[in-house]
């Protein structure tokens, strides 16, 4: 049995969201918005609280001041008299005067940490995907395994599989290959239409995390778990997969990495389904939020229609048509407007008579009366961005819209 003084987190949430982007044009990734009253950040942390990992590290990096307000804000639930404690730690500049360079350099960075505390297992997680996770259970498969490092691991569809690190593992789950990224996975043995890949949580033992960053750090590489930590490690450390799928209730079985748009949209839009993959209401497994002192939600007016959508606190709907959508607190939707299969974030206003339809508008963004999105994607696109899979994203800062948005022809549902 391990003690809540055994184990530290780290939890790497410095990464500039680039393939998020324009949604972290003013944010990091951790701290966007997801499901109407959380920020990505909260789903990894709420993991933690409930799993009894108290003791965190968030690294934090890049336009970081809206995450740091909301760890501050939301999350002052530790008490330092148990030894609690939720710490954010950007570049200290302790040992080598730059930014965190990698994954594995920011834990390289922070050594003095782990000299500190004296764990005898470090947690490493990201700030930045959408997943239940009950760590204890992980821990106990490290120990059963005497490993040095093991790694959360689920199934995919092999065409997604290019966008994870791939995992090949023997009969006992002991990891045999590693591959970032491949442009042809391997196959799981018993399945060749899925593979193995890694959730990014992994579990070190604490003198087997230390060497392997240091070793990293005299080499010319990307200092990267995935591209250089794992690989190196298979070779002569004893490194097992966890799989969650055959080790954790169903109810724990969903991830995902929202690491573009598209799968940021995606996800939101499963939360809407009649059984979703993600229960935000499941009471056993309760994710945290904060979202200050909001109103109740408002419907007002006679001709109001509100089919199969999230609404969240301080909500404003008056005569106006919401359809399979994710709306986030203090947004206002006035007379008249239609928004389908869109998600809106905190604080957003859509004017009257105004058409949404697949389409994200960041936070506080005010959509003028008459606007039409959605719906002719290449005038969109001279003024928005569109994703791939033909997703509008109307990011704040957007000052003004052009008059042949206002003037578009609207859609009748």
């Amino acid at each position: 049995m391990h003690q809540k003084k055994d184990v530290l987190t780290f939890i790497l949430s410095g990464g500039a969201g680039q393939r998020l982007y324009p949604l972290t044009k003013n944010r990091a990734k951790p701290a966007v918005s997801f499901g109407g009253i959380y920020r990505i950040i909260d789903f990894t942390l709420s993991n933690c609280v409930n799993s009894g990992m108290m003791r965190i590290y968030v690294l934090t990096q890049h336009k970081s001041i809206s995450l740091n307000r909301h760890l501050r804000e939301a999350w002052q639930i530790f008490r330092s008299e148990f030894g609690e404690f939720l710490d954010t730690v950007p570049p200290q500049q302790f040992i080598v005067s730059r930014w965190y360079a990698g994954t594995a350099d920011a834990i390289f960075q922070n050594i003095h940490l782990l000299e500190e505390e004296r764990p005898k297992y470090v947690l490493i997680l990201s700030g930045d995907h959408v997943y239940k996770m009950d760590y204890r259970v992980l821990l106990d498969w490290h120990i059963s395994k005497d490993a040095d490092l093991t790694i959360a691991c689920i199934d995919v569809e092999r065409s997604e599989a290019p966008r994870y690190g791939v995992v090949e593992v023997n009969d006992d789950f002991r990891i045999v290959g590693f591959s970032e990224k491949p442009r042809n996975p391997k196959p799981m043995p018993n399945n060749p239409q899925r593979c193995l890949v890694s959730m990014g949580v992994y579990v070190f033992r604490t003198e087997t995390l230390v060497r392997a960053v240091i070793r990293d750090a005299k080499r010319d590489s990307e200092h990267d778990f995935g591209k250089n930590i794992i690989p190196d490690l298979i070779a002569y450390a004893n490194v097992f997969a966890f799989p969650v799928r055959e080790c954790m209730p169903e109810s724990m079985h969903y991830w995902r990495d929202i690491g573009t748009v598209d799968s940021y949209y995606d996800a939101q839009m499963e939360l809407l389904h009649p059984s979703p993959p993600f229960d935000l209401f499941d009471q056993s497994w309760r994710i945290r939020a904060h979202i200050g002192q909001q109103a109740p939600t408002l419907i007002s007016g006679g001709k109001c229609r509100i089919e199969s959508s999230l609404l969240s606190p301080g909500v404003v709907i008056d005569d106006a048509v919401v359809i399979r959508s994710v709306i986030s607190h203090g947004v206002q939707i006035r007379c008249g407007a239609t928004v389908k299969d869109s998600v809106l974030l905190p604080g957003v206003v859509v004017g009257e008579n105004a058409s949404l339809q697949r389409t994200i508008v960041d936070e506080g963004v005010t959509i003028p009366a008459d606007t039409v999105i959605g719906v002719d994607l290449e005038r969109d696109s001279k003024q928005f961005f569109v994703t791939k899979n033909g997703v509008v994203v109307v990011p704040t800062g957007v000052v003004a819209f052009e008059q042949q948005h206002v003037q578009a022809m609207k859609v009748q549902w």
